[in-house]
C-alpha cells in the first residue's frame, strides 16, 4: 500500500450511517430510522445538490465536543490504516452553526482528534458558497481567535451560481493573516471558475478542477506554475459529474503533466476512502502502477504543512 497524503476531504464527510445512529442515541435526537442499511441506501445521488440535502440532515447528530472528536478520530484512524500519512482536513463551520453549535466546540473537539491522532495533520476552515460573501466574512472573523487550530481557508458546497469571484474580499482578508487558500472549482463550474479561483481568490490549491481540461490555456498555466489539483474520482462518478470511472480524465491530466492528486472528498456517501479510490483506478480505470506512484508523490509535493 502506498504511503500517500490526503488534501480534499471534508471531515463531516466521513460520517458513516453507523455513528449516525450512535451519536443519534447518544444525543437522544429521532431519526427517520435507525437502520443503517436504510440510511446507507439514502446514498444514491442525482447531482451535487441531492447529495448535500442527506449531507446536511444527517450532519444534525453532531452536538458535542466529543461528537466532533469521534468524527474525526473514526477518519484519521482509518485514513492510517489505507495508508495516509498527512492529512489536511475541511470543515464546515457554517454548517454547525446554523444548528446553534458555537464555534470552540467544532475547534475544540475536532482539533483535539488531530492532536492524538498517528500522522501529522491540520485543519482548513471552508466558507459555504450559498451562503454568501458577507456571512463568510463574519465567520472568518468569528474564527480568527481559533487562529492556531487551522492553516487555512476554502470555498465549498453548490458550485454553480457563485462564482470564486464573490468572495474576493474574504480571501483577501484571509491572505493578510497568513492562511492558505484553496477552493473547490471546476467539478459542476466550467474553466472560468478556474481561472476566478486563480486570478481573484489567489487560490494555491484546486479543488476537483476536472473541468480545467477544456481550457488549453488554463491547463498549460496550471502546468508551468504547478498549482495542485485534488481530485476526487469516485466522488465525481457518484455526483454524475462523470459517466463512469472508465471515462474519468484523471489519465489525460497526468499526461499534461499538471500536479494532480487523489482524495476522497466524501468518502462515508461516495463508495471508499482514498485507498478504495486508488484501487478503483487500478482495477476499473486501468491506470498502471507507475502512474498511481506519481499521483501518490504529488500528493506529498502539493501539502501545505510539510514544508
Amino acid at each position: 500500500m502506498r504511503r500517500k497524503a490526503e488534501l480534499h476531504l471534508h471531515i463531516e464527510g466521513t460520517l458513516e450511517p453507523e455513528l449516525v445512529v450512535e451519536l443519534a442515541r447518544r444525543n437522544r435526537i429521532e431519526l427517520p430510522t435507525f437502520d443503517v442499511e436504510a440510511i446507507r441506501a439514502r446514498y444514491d445521488f442525482a447531482n451535487l445538490q441531492s447529495f448535500l440535502d442527506v449531507y446536511y440532515a444527517n450532519m444534525a447528530v453532531l452536538r458535542s465536543e466529543q461528537d466532533f472528536h469521534d468524527l474525526a478520530a473514526a477518519y484519521l484512524r482509518r485514513a492510517h490504516d489505507q495508508g495516509v500519512r498527512h492529512a489536511e482536513i475541511f470543515f464546515d463551520p457554517q454548517a454547525h452553526l446554523s444548528r446553534g453549535i458555537p464555534l470552540d466546540v467544532v475547534f475544540t473537539g475536532l482539533s483535539a482528534a488531530l492532536k492524538d491522532s498517528p500522522m501529522p495533520s491540520a485543519l482548513i476552515m471552508c466558507f459555504l458558497r450559498d451562503r454568501g460573501a458577507e456571512e463568510a466574512e463574519q465567520v472568518l472573523r468569528a474564527a480568527l481567535p481559533y487562529r492556531e487550530h487551522f492553516i487555512g481557508v476554502g470555498l465549498d458546497s453548490a458550485e454553480v451560481g457563485y462564482p470564486p469571484s464573490l468572495f474576493r474580499r474574504v480571501f483577501e482578508m484571509a491572505a493578510a493573516e497568513g492562511l492558505h487558500r484553496v477552493a473547490h472549482a471546476g467539478e459542476e463550474g466550467g474553466p472560468d471558475y478556474v481561472w476566478e479561483a486563480l486570478d481573484i481568490l489567489r487560490a494555491e490549491r484546486i479543488d476537483h478542477g476536472i473541468r480545467a481540461m477544456e481550457d488549453p490555456a488554463l491547463v498549460a498555466r496550471l502546468r508551468e506554475e504547478r498549482i495542485p489539483l485534488t481530485v476526487c474520482p469516485l466522488s465525481n462518478v457518484r455526483l454524475r459529474a462523470v459517466p463512469t470511472l472508465r471515462d474519468h480524465i484523471l489519465p489525460a491530466m497526468l499526461d499534461e503533466g499538471l500536479l494532480v492528486t487523489v482524495n476522497s472528498d466524501d468518502p462515508a456517501y461516495f463508495g471508499g476512502y482514498v485507498e478504495d479510490n486508488f484501487v478503483a483506478l487500478r482495477d476499473e480505470l486501468g491506470m498502471s502502477e507507475d502512474q498511481l506512484d506519481t499521483l501518490a508523490q504529488n500528493s506529498f509535493k502539493a501539502a501545505f504543512s510539510l514544508g
